[in-house]
């Protein structure tokens, strides 16, 4: 166990990733950001989302009291937006709780909104210097790999076996480094397809590579085919080009972001029209189809776009056009299609 710790930290010193935003002027808030974007986002996309959030919203106090609209448009495009509206509550909270201080152990951390052990082991390692495992998916490959973990590593006993072996690979000191070089392994050189074995520091006594396992440990699960959401979208649009956004409900997928009027099916939408603009529409239009694909299905929208007299305001709703889609929280589609049609 001794000589794994060993070796990763000696490899960081001259391989590891130490550049990236989140690791100059280091401080818990800055990791607590950083780790949840990297929950499910590549560093490389990660890390111009990093710089303009910490530049706007530089410390706890700054987010608990910025608007859940400023967050989500500051998180708009990274996708899987209850990260960004837990960030939020957990910014009330600690501000609220804990005077302001990010929580320095684990069982306050998991208490906070989107906080799993995982990501508070990441914390208090590399925001506190604190001994903690950590367990994300580049650290599960290392693990399978190197000590031949056969089988689906997401059932109950195999996580407990990982999380066993995470915290006994644990070093006494130097826990910081220790844990950004098991990180950083993972997403350089032991990756998912064509690992580096060569430049592994553990290649000595790594059991996949000794059996010839490598490609084939961590156990694949077969890929599920996802199921397809078909909806009608309509984009009133006033008589400058602007079009009208509406707040979306708080839970669900884009909740608490600006989108598009919605249904199911094409006739929703005419009595939606004929509700609430009467006489103000001049002409309907059909937009080409927008494509959207989510963790768990696809998303196939057709949008129509509504001529209007017209830009009066309506309860929830917002007018905007290419100059002000920053100012909200929009997912992507929204931004890219508002961007078509109201550019000049």
């Amino acid at each position: 166990m001794k000589e794994f710790n060993t070796r990763l930290i000696r490899w960081h010193e001259t391989s590891g990733r130490k550049d990236l935003p989140w690791q100059k002027r280091k401080t818990p808030y800055r990791v607590w950001i950083s780790e949840i974007m990297l929950q499910q986002t590549q560093v490389s996309t990660a890390v111009p989302y990093f710089e303009r959030f910490v530049k706007e919203i530089p410390d706890v106090k700054s987010l608990s009291e910025a608007s859940l609209d400023l967050v989500l448009s500051l998180w708009s495009g990274l996708g899987y937006y209850a990260r960004a509206r837990n960030l939020h509550k957990s910014a009330k909270i600690i501000c609220l709780d804990h005077g302001g201080k990010i929580p320095s152990t684990a069982d306050e951390l998991m208490a906070l909104p989107g906080i799993g052990r995982s990501t508070a082991g990441a914390i208090l390692a590399l925001g506190f210097n604190k001994k903690a495992p950590i367990l994300d998916g580049n650290v599960k490959r290392v693990l399978a790999r190197h000590f031949k973990i056969e089988g689906k590593l997401e059932t109950s006993s195999k996580i407990k076996e990982l999380w066993q072996i995470s915290e006994g690979l644990l070093p006494d000191n130097k826990i910081e480094v220790y844990t950004q070089a098991i990180m950083d392994l993972g997403a350089t050189v032991c990756i998912k397809s064509n690992p580096v074995c060569n430049l592994c520091p553990l290649n000595q006594d790594c059991l996949a590579l000794k059996e010839g396992l490598v490609t084939a440990l961590p156990s694949k699960n077969k890929p599920k085919s996802k199921p397809t959401k078909k909806v009608v979208w309509l984009l009133p649009q006033g008589p400058s080009g602007e079009v009208l956004l509406e707040k979306r409900k708080p839970q669900g997928i884009w909740g608490g972001l600006w989108s598009f009027i919605e249904a199911e099916k094409k006739k929703e939408l005419e009595l939606e029209l004929t509700k609430r603009f009467k006489t103000d529409c001049l002409n309907i239009k059909k937009l080409n189809k927008v494509k959207h694909s989510f963790s768990h299905y696809n998303l196939e929208a057709i949008p129509y776009l509504a001529k209007l007299k017209s830009n009066k305001k309506y309860k929830n709703s917002v007018w905007v056009d290419y100059k002000n889609v920053g100012s909200l929280g929009l997912p992507a589609p929204i931004k890219k299609t508002i961007n078509q049609i109201t550019r000049p």
